[in-house]
């Protein structure tokens, strides 16, 4: 049931931890365009790009000193030193990262942050059974070579023994999650927004009352980021990922070639009306949906805030037919992905040397070469260098 609306006292530090895929992107969108009307409304959307996505990678993977201890800085570090500069105006903080924080990484980002109750801690949350296709797709396009039934047998079946993407239930066991940053900031300085698919602007409308920024005032940037990737896309992507992933290829970088080249272009194919999504087989949604009574009985017994009705978060299955491997993929689409691999390729090309053809006196130890054919080799390489250090880097 929705609480009464609320706005938090000017000075509170509000804390977005995600989880991932809980509309996180959207909402940060909205929130980092409109800076400056946010600061009008004495609200500082803290860092510099869209998500503090580095501090809070900082704080979950470092051991955090005490403030004034010595030690190098961080992104962290100057994530506090902005929040605390802003003094008596509103601060949002925003990454789904800090869903990765263990209680430690939780109790040191609240202390560092101001304490309870300055900092107050807002969690976003959607259905498991509409989380679950969305991460897998994402896991994919970060390298993952399980298709979706085996990675969904691993993460819902044995997600003790041998689930692919551990990480997963850390963000995903949302009662858990809940519980975790209660006993950091407080009971009373938690909120749950919970996002309901069908009125996505109520995520918005909930941010602005807490912030006591005017209705209307965030909206959708419409940017497109971290689209979801059709099946015919996601299975492209799949296999991709296991020939890259094959000994043959192992001196290439995934990332380089998947993450930063083919997954961009991949994202602006615009999916024709009536193209096949990612579907959930009925074990699964099965599955899911137990799981999801148990998180949202455990958040009830926890007795946090809830703007929302928690009855969303747990959908009947739709029982949709087994899932199928596409086994072809729209043109447009694959034209995309070559175009990416393309921009890696030659990215690639200017940035790494090329490596001797096998059976060249370049690919033999020098011990191996003889002393002619060594001083050829330095030369010609010196000659090189030279002409790359001439005005205009001539060739």
């Amino acid at each position: 049931m929705d609480a009464t609306p609320f706005t938090l006292t000017p000075g509170t530090r509000l804390l977005h931890i995600g989880p991932h895929k809980t509309g996180t992107t959207s909402l940060q969108g909205a929130f980092h365009r409109l800076r400056a009307e946010l600061a009008a409304h004495d609200v500082v959307y803290a860092g510099k790009g869209r998500q503090a996505k580095e501090p809070a990678v900082a704080l979950t993977r470092a051991c955090r000193p005490a403030p004034g201890a010595p030690g190098a800085s961080s992104p962290w570090d100057a994530l506090c030193a902005e929040t605390a500069a802003a003094g008596d105006r509103r601060v949002v903080i925003s990454s789904e990262f800090f869903s990765n924080a263990d209680a430690d990484a939780a109790r040191t980002a609240v202390r560092d942050l101001g304490g309870s109750p300055a900092v107050h801690v807002v969690v976003t949350l959607r259905p498991l059974l509409r989380i679950l296709p969305s991460h897998w797709q994402q896991y994919v396009k970060h390298g993952l070579c399980h298709s979706y039934e085996d990675w969904l047998d691993g993460v819902l079946r044995r997600p003790m023994e041998d689930c692919p993407t551990p990480e997963f239930w850390h963000r995903h066991r949302h009662d858990a999650l809940l519980e975790r940053w209660a006993d950091a900031a407080g009971l009373e300085n938690v909120t749950v927004v919970v996002v309901d698919d069908a009125e996505p602007r109520r995520l918005f409308r909930a941010f602005e009352n807490l912030l006591g920024l005017p209705e209307g005032i965030l909206v959708p940037d419409g940017g497109g980021l971290n689209k979801s990737l059709t099946l015919c896309q996601a299975e492209l992507l799949l296999q991709l990922n296991r020939r890259l992933a094959d000994p043959a290829w192992a001196g290439w970088p995934r990332k380089a070639i998947v993450r930063e080249a083919v997954v961009p272009h991949m994202q602006a194919y615009t999916p024709c009306p009536g193209e096949p999504r990612i579907t959930t087989p009925a074990w699964a949604e099965e599955a899911a949906a137990g799981m999801a009574e148990e998180i949202v009985a455990g958040i009830s017994a926890l007795g946090v805030r809830v703007i929302g009705d928690l009855a969303t978060l747990t959908p009947e299955p739709c029982g949709a037919a087994d899932p199928v491997t596409p086994t072809s993929i729209p043109t447009a689409a694959a034209v995309e992905a070559i175009l990416g691999g393309i921009t890696a390729g030659s990215t690639l090309t200017r940035t790494r040397p090329a490596k001797p053809r096998p059976g060249t006196v370049e690919d033999r130890p020098v011990s191996k070469v003889p002393a002619a054919d060594l001083l050829r080799i330095v030369g010609r390489r010196g000659l090189r260098r030279l002409r790359r250090e001439l005005p205009g880097g001539r060739r």
